[in-house]
């Protein structure tokens, strides 16, 4: 809950000290051949290849054909939502559950593109715990990063379907340090992303199960968010936004290898990495680029957002439904992405 009071300071922060027309891109029209919107998009992580559509759509002008000059801000993802809620930024990369808990404190913010269509959590354990499916994690030792966050509702999500609560097994907060809580035996089984430890174990020569969030429950995952005013009052700006960065995720998926040979320009140390450094990195993104795959990339299916407001309200996260009508958009899309 500390983070829903920091969002709240924040805005009052921004509310006392910035007005809304603080933000450049909110007024200003996009186009090719004009004068360039300086845009400062926030990501909510270090510089890493899970970014890698991002850096394709900078590198190969996807941005600038739009008229958009994107720099990448790795900053907390709380704080951003809060900052586009505000109308301080224009734009902001957040996971499905941090726009209902946002939309739920007042901010008026809006998901117009779904990046990742599965959501990335899931658990993994070694093989020899035999922890297959959901139901398998009553009575064992499960090491989570935080309790709170994507990692935390697709947990809960994951027992709740078993019918278990966490009472069923012991749960400890035991931060990013999955990997080695596994191997040295401290726990049975971990919380993770998909798209990362798995692959650091597979790559250390564990056996290992993983059960995904996604093969249960279909959750809203990381998108693209901005905020009603600039959705009002500048929608082809967010139309460009949209464009470009569909744009990146698409050559990523058409071309992974290109797209992995763009990164190294922006993650860093990762153009000077060993070959075992890298092949877990490729992987990473390979990874990640299953969980964009759908037939209309970019669309928000409405059953996600319903499915991510039930797991939050059975764990008290929400105190009562949000108007989901508001908390997400498909209109921004180009035609040829909708069903």
């Amino acid at each position: 809950m500390r983070h829903f009071v920091n969002i709240l300071l924040v805005i009052l922060f921004l509310s006392a000290c910035v007005p809304q027309t603080a933000s450049p891109a909110a007024n200003s029209q996009p186009s090719a051949g004009t004068q360039q919107t300086d845009i400062r998009l926030p990501v909510g992580y270090i510089p890493n290849v899970q970014f890698t559509p991002l850096y394709v759509a900078i590198e190969k002008g996807y941005f600038s054909d739009e008229g958009l000059n994107v720099t990448l801000d790795y900053s907390m993802e709380t704080d951003n939502v809060a900052l586009v809620g505000a109308g301080t930024l224009p734009f902001a990369i957040v996971s499905g559950e941090q726009v209902l808990l946002g939309r739920a404190q007042g901010l008026p913010i809006t998901y117009v593109l779904a990046w990742y269509q599965e959501y990335p959590v899931g658990v993994v354990a070694k093989a020899e715990e035999n922890i297959r499916v959901p139901a398998d994690l009553k009575g064992k030792k499960v090491g989570i990063p935080v309790l709170y966050g994507a990692s935390y509702i697709g947990f809960r999500a994951l027992i709740d379907y078993a019918g278990l609560k966490e009472g069923d097994l012991t749960l400890s907060t035991i931060g990013y340090n999955q990997v080695e809580a596994l191997v040295s035996g401290q726990q049975q089984a971990g919380v993770i992303y998909v798209t990362n430890e798995p692959v650091q174990l597979e790559a250390e020569g564990y056996d290992i199960d993983v059960i995904r969030v996604a093969d249960y429950v279909h959750l809203v995952s990381n998108g693209l968010i901005t905020n009603e005013q600039t959705a009002r009052e500048n929608p082809e700006l967010v139309k460009a936004m949209v464009r470009a960065v569909l744009k990146g995720i698409e050559d990523t998926m058409n071309d992974p290898d290109e797209a992995y040979e763009i990164s190294k320009k922006y993650v860093e140390a990762l153009a000077e990495a060993d070959e075992s450094v890298q092949a877990v990195q490729k992987e990473v993104l390979m990874t990640s680029i299953e969980l964009y795959k759908s037939d209309h990339i970019g669309y928000s299916d409405p059953q996600a957002w319903e499915n991510m407001q039930q797991v939050m309200l059975n764990m008290g996260l929400l105190s009562e439904p949000v108007a989901l009508e508001q908390a997400f958009s498909n209109d921004f899309l180009p035609e040829e992405y909708l069903p």
